[in-house]
């Protein structure tokens, strides 16, 4: 790493890189037990602790730049689950993805091709959208191609902010405004979500507006390594910054932190969740049968947002027997690409966490969170053969959703 307090970007950007930061660490060992891939390997050098150590002593000029430090880089998820459990309030976050974005821009590791294009695509919504409508006609025929795709029904081509204007002069509510971040993957292929989630809001009360000039929340780019979150969030500065809204919600814990960091002193941004949860929603009444709800935490919610959880009132609207799942504050392997970048370690951090959906009582069994890259990750414990009984991956919106089923 270099010894200079710039880690240099390509593009022209930069990141202020305190060694102050690396040396933060008092040594506790806290994280170790939080974190997955030390729990996975036994490696001190896999777990926060020992990252920092190696990103310390380059920065320091004690360690040459060393293809080990490189791994071990590579080899986090990113959960986050460690800032939770530091004491001393180590930024590992920020810290890492410094690392990252250092490494790429010095050709010290290099995204995956598919990667590199995803991230493209992302930072062009429409070009996006477009590239991305074979895959929504499949999922509304439920011919999954891939493992992380489950069944829905999103629309092939109205938008959200289309629907949203629609319902909006339909129903016309008169409670909070809010602005709401469609997201980049979440509107190209999951869209029905974004549908109930408008739903869900304008049924509570909730005027929805949906900026036009929103862009990626650059949490991708962020994942990756890979420059070009600055430009996404000046664009996203720009879009949500001067609204007279009461506030700016997001639908996936992963994009909310990431617009967060963008409209840091301009604007906040809720969970939606969060933010029913402060309303008091609709309740649902349904006929359950059966049906047993197990609520999975995403690790950008609890340990990126600082979120206690999904509140217990959201989900006692949704009408279901529910339960938070097994260890439903541990990783589940997805880590935003991590399951693409390091498949291995996903399934196997997976395996884990998925293991009780085999004997879990319910018929249906629903696994539900709020995160749709989670929902991907626990949607593939089937395809990959962890789990052999039918169970069916929902995000907790949909299940507040007046059409839901």
């Amino acid at each position: 790493m270099t010894t200079s307090k710039e880690i240099p970007r390509t593009g022209g950007e930069c990141a202020t890189h305190d060694q102050d930061l690396l040396a933060s660490c008092v040594h506790c060992g806290f994280c170790l037990e939080v974190c997955p891939t030390y729990k996975l390997t036994g490696d001190e050098n896999n777990s926060p602790r020992g990252r920092l150590r190696l990103w310390r002593e380059e920065a320091e000029g004690k360690l040459a730049q060393d293809p080990w430090t490189d791994f071990y880089t590579s080899e986090c998820v990113g959960c986050l689950a460690c800032e939770s459990a530091c004491p001393a309030n180590v930024p590992y976050g920020k810290i890492f993805e410094q690392v990252k974005h250092e490494h790429v821009a010095t050709n010290r590791s290099k995204p995956k091709f598919v990667l590199r294009l995803a991230a493209a695509l992302a930072a062009r919504p429409a070009l996006f959208n477009l590239v991305l409508w074979p895959a929504r006609v499949l999922r509304r025929a439920r011919l999954l191609p891939h493992g992380f795709l489950f069944p829905g029904n999103p629309a092939a081509v109205q938008s959200t902010a289309a629907y949203a204007r629609q319902l909006m002069q339909q129903r016309r509510p008169t409670g909070p405004r809010v602005a709401f971040l469609t997201g980049c993957l979440m509107e190209s292929l999951f869209r029905e979500i974004n549908f109930a989630t408008v739903r869900v809001l304008i049924e509570n009360n909730v005027q929805v507006i949906i900026p036009p000039d929103q862009g990626c929340c650059g949490a991708f780019q962020e994942h990756t390594g890979m420059d070009g979150v600055a430009a996404l969030q000046v664009q996203n500065q720009r879009a949500f910054g001067s609204l007279d809204v009461d506030a700016i919600v997001s639908n996936s814990s992963g994009c909310g932190l990431a617009l967060g960091k963008a409209l840091h002193g301009h604007k906040p941004v809720r969970d939606v969740l969060s933010f029913l949860g402060e309303l008091g929603p609709v309740q649902r009444s349904r006929r359950t049968d059966g049906a047993r709800v197990y609520v999975d935490l995403p690790c950008h919610l609890i340990h990126g947002q600082k979120m206690a959880g999904i509140p217990s009132n959201v989900l006692d609207a949704t009408g279901y027997t529910w339960e938070l799942a097994p260890q439903a504050r541990d990783c589940c392997g997805s880590g935003g690409v991590y399951n693409i970048q390091k498949p291995e370690n996903s399934r196997e951090i997976l395996a884990g966490k998925s293991a009780f959906l085999n004997e879990a009582p319910g018929d249906p069994v629903i696994l539900a969170t709020s995160n749709h890259v989670c929902m991907m990750q626990w949607n593939s414990a089937r395809s990959v053969g962890l789990v052999n009984r039918p169970y069916l991956v929902r995000h907790v919106i949909q299940l507040l959703d007046p059409e839901s089923r």
